[in-house]
């Protein structure tokens, strides 16, 4: 029978990837990862660690060149040259294969890491940047990780430490500028990501403020009235007693605490139920560092079954070395309050790395261990928590802290997310819209809102304070609408991202991947950290400033990839391989998919709550090149991708018949038996003609045609069904007059009449672009302006 801390690990290394005598040994564990060891004693480790815990990995070509002084392994992306002396930077290096132009490609141990980034443990405390760490991806080619000090996991899959001594325990990562690869091999040495529950990835409300369970319910109720959808909501702290004699008499914080506040909640299993009842999953939050006091409900149960003396009333110290305690700590205190209704628990480590074993991090502990727990009875395990370092990515979603309510905390939380991905965390969950001090600013608050719909958890939270309120309601009417408009999105994308999500925890691709993921070769694709591929389909650009005072628009430089773009929003058309600034007014967002793009949207303008599998799906299709997209959906249950059978729905563009083909769904896993869809083609308009063919039986079909695009509704049919829809053959992005969007733009501009009269002079006149854009230079417009006028004229010239 497995101990109920087991876990899948294959930490012992296949003999034919070893390569070593007594005091070193390499393993080639795949064709760009080497691990490189060296103990004086010949005493190498074996036991998993929490980076390394499955080295049993296919063993990849590779040779090996030996003398009595020099040791050379040789794969197809790197060259290792070793000395066989105790490592240093001229008797170990290795070069990595690849053409690197201006950059070094030889890796020297000790080297210090120049990557890319990774991630940080945590943004408490932070307005704008922090240290990023370093990832597994560098321009160089080549970066490594020490593991020589981490913490191990014994065969049961309890707590271990390493051997004392001087060693060294390292891995190489070497893959050129194949960045995609460097991270599914570190997926492959650590583990992969996760299934996410399909509920995970809609609204989640989180406050830091002491609701009553009658407020509480209101709060659910005003969401539901005013077609707000949520799918999680979080009570911080206050849901503990947190205040009162008995902490102040124990002489401890209130910060911990695993007792309701029955002034608050005097009905909790009831409470919890109502909540449910709108189809959102409750979280709670919990700070375990100050152990069990004796005046919590459940301490004299916990103190039974660890043998504790209660006749003191002395605490039950917090003790994650202690496998009783971890016992109890689940079995009792966290159990029981599941049983009431508690969906996740929000660990809110906050007290250092160090615990009673020297060596052993609390916070990876309690990462590890809640997410094996949150697997009881078969459900699909999550955890909230925050990052403990490489390896933390098997333990999502990741919370980053209590940010500033700045544009400097804005203007770093999107490249902050996408260098996370560098080292494979792939599941941040941030305080959208700030947590504490800086200032009342809703332009502030709706950017940052905009970027929480296409982050990979939109999470609303705030501190405590009045001053702060993120209820949509609550703020003025334009604000509520725009809110309210991005709110709803996030769960139109569900479809979306949950095949994403699917395609991380199968495919080892996370959500967000940096711009240089796909172009490496591109200096431009380095130059625009705060950009990134929002899934496969998908490339956003946030609005991270406020907007210019003259052309009252948001504006951010967008790098636009080879091959033409449209905004999936407006239908505008961008022409490929160019930066550009591009300016958007307060309630729209600069998203773009490139030609053949595929994106699957729930249809339902207002969704509901708990992101249920949508009855009819929009399938957004940008025209101009072959596209396809595999929709996958399950019922909800299962622990791992091994327990799941999805549902797939084959999706194909073929771009020279100019026909959509919607297959039959494959696999019983979903439920529905019938679905609708309606097809939007943004930037598309000139059909050819229209051809619906439901199992090769022509039906007729109503398109409406919009200035963004092309709408195709084709009905309900059965998902056995065959569907077909031709628009004529090689059909192409529209080419439209840039002036009526300009006009647009002018209408509302605050700039002087005069200057809008030379300007439309300029446009309205016949002349080449270069020759319109040379004249408007010379008008020494504002830049705000300026750019708004040159990205009009320029986007697809």
């Amino acid at each position: 029978m497995a101990h109920r801390y087991t876990f899948a690990q294959t930490p012992l290394a296949h003999p034919e990837a070893i390569v070593g005598e007594s005091r070193y040994r390499f393993t080639v564990l795949a064709d760009g990862l080497l691990r490189y060891e060296y103990a004086s004693d010949g005493q190498f480790e074996d036991r998993a660690s929490v980076l390394a815990v499955n080295r049993r990995l296919p063993v990849p070509e590779f040779r090996v060149k030996e003398t009595s002084t020099s040791l050379e392994i040789i794969t197809s992306r790197f060259h290792v040259t070793y000395d066989k002396n105790p490592f240093s930077p001229s008797g170990l290096s290795a070069a990595v294969k690849g053409n690197f132009w201006a950059h070094s490609s030889v890796w020297h141990y000790g080297d210090e890491n120049d990557t890319l980034g990774g991630t940080a443990r945590t943004l408490d405390e932070v307005d704008g940047r922090v240290d990023m760490g370093h990832g597994i991806v560098s321009r160089k080619g080549f970066a490594s990780i020490d593991d020589s000090s981490s913490m191990l996991f014994d065969e049961k899959g309890w707590l271990a430490t390493r051997r004392e001594g001087d060693r060294v325990d390292g891995y190489l990562f070497a893959y050129g500028h194949d960045y995609p690869a460097a991270v599914k091999a570190l997926y492959a040495l650590s583990g992969p990501q996760p299934l996410l529950p399909r509920w995970a990835l809609g609204n989640w409300w989180s406050r830091y403020h002491a609701y009553d369970e009658k407020e509480f319910l209101e709060l659910m109720e005003n969401f539901k009235s005013r077609g707000i959808p949520l799918s999680v909501a979080v009570l911080d702290m206050d849901w503990h007693i947190v205040d009162d004699p008995q902490i102040s008499q124990a002489g401890v914080t209130g910060w911990t605490g695993y007792s309701w506040n029955k002034k608050l909640f005097p009905e909790p299993e009831g409470f919890l139920e109502k909540v449910h009842g709108y189809d959102v999953r409750t979280s709670l939050n919990v700070h375990p560092a100050d152990g069990i006091h004796s005046f919590e409900d459940l301490y004299k149960e916990v103190a039974a079954k660890l043998g504790h003396d209660t006749s003191h009333n002395d605490p039950i110290q917090f003790d994650i070395t202690n496998q009783a305690f971890i016992d109890a700590y689940f079995d009792v205190l966290h159990r029981r309050l599941e049983s009431q209704g508690v969906d996740l628990w929000w660990v809110d480590w906050q007290q250092g790395q160090h615990s009673r074993i020297p060596g052993i991090d609390p916070l990876w502990v309690l990462n590890h261990f809640h997410f094996l727990d949150s697997a009881h009875n078969g459900k699909r395990p999550l955890t909230f928590s925050r990052y403990a370092g490489p390896g933390s990515h098997r333990y999502p979603i990741g919370f980053s802290g209590d940010t500033h309510i700045t544009w400097d905390s804005l203007a770093f939380q999107p490249e902050f997310t996408n260098t996370a991905s560098n080292i494979g965390y792939a599941w941040w969950s941030h305080d959208i819209g700030g947590h504490m001090h800086g200032a009342t600013d809703n332009e502030l608050l709706i950017r940052w809102m905009q970027y929480g719909a296409f982050s990979p958890i939109l999470r609303l939270h705030s501190s405590n304070s009045p001053w702060n309120p993120k209820e949509p309601w609550n703020l003025g009417s334009e604000e509520e609408r725009i809110l309210t408009k991005f709110l709803r999105l996030r769960h139109r994308l569900v479809p979306y991202l949950y095949t994403m999500n699917a395609r991380a925890a199968r495919d080892n691709l996370p959500l967000i991947q940096p711009m240089y993921w796909g172009y490496p070769e591109y200096d431009e694709a380095y130059n625009v950290p705060n950009q990134y591929f929002y899934g496969s389909e998908l490339v956003v650009a946030p609005i991270t400033s406020p907007r210019d005072r003259e052309s009252r628009l948001g504006q951010v430089l967008a790098w636009f990839p080879p091959a033409q773009h449209v905004d999936i929003f407006n239908g505008v058309v961008y022409d490929g391989n160019r930066l550009l600034w591009v300016a958007r007014p307060l309630d729209a967002y600069p998203v773009f998919a490139k030609v053949g793009s595929i994106i699957p949207l729930d249809a339902d303008a207002a969704p509901d709550n708990g992101c249920r599998d949508p009855a009819t799906i929009e399938l957004v299709v940008v025209v101009g090149a072959d596209g396809s997209f595999e929709l996958l959906e399950d019922e909800g249950t299962g622990a791992s991708l091994d327990d799941i059978e999805f549902s797939r729905t084959p999706i194909v563009f073929s771009q020279s018949e100019g026909r959509l083909t919607i297959s039959p769904r494959k696999g019983t896993s979903s439920p529905r038996t019938h679905r609708g869809y309606n097809i939007r083609f943004p930037g598309f308009s000139a059909a050819k003609e229209i051809h619906f063919l439901v199992n090769s039986t022509p039906h007729e079909v109503q398109p409406k045609g919009t200035s963004a695009g092309l709408t195709v509704r084709l009905g309900s049919h059965s998902v056995d069904d065959e569907l077909v829809l031709s628009i004529g053959e090689n059909p192409q992005l529209d080419v439209i007059s840039p002036n009526p969007r300009i006009m647009a733009f002018l209408r509302q501009a605050h700039i002087s009449l005069d200057i809008k009269d030379q300007i439309w002079r300029i446009i309205s006149k016949e002349a080449v672009i270069a020759v319109k854009a040379g004249e408007l230079l010379a008008l020494g417009l504002g830049e705000g302006v300026l750019n708004a006028l040159l990205e009009a004229l320029l986007a697809s010239a």
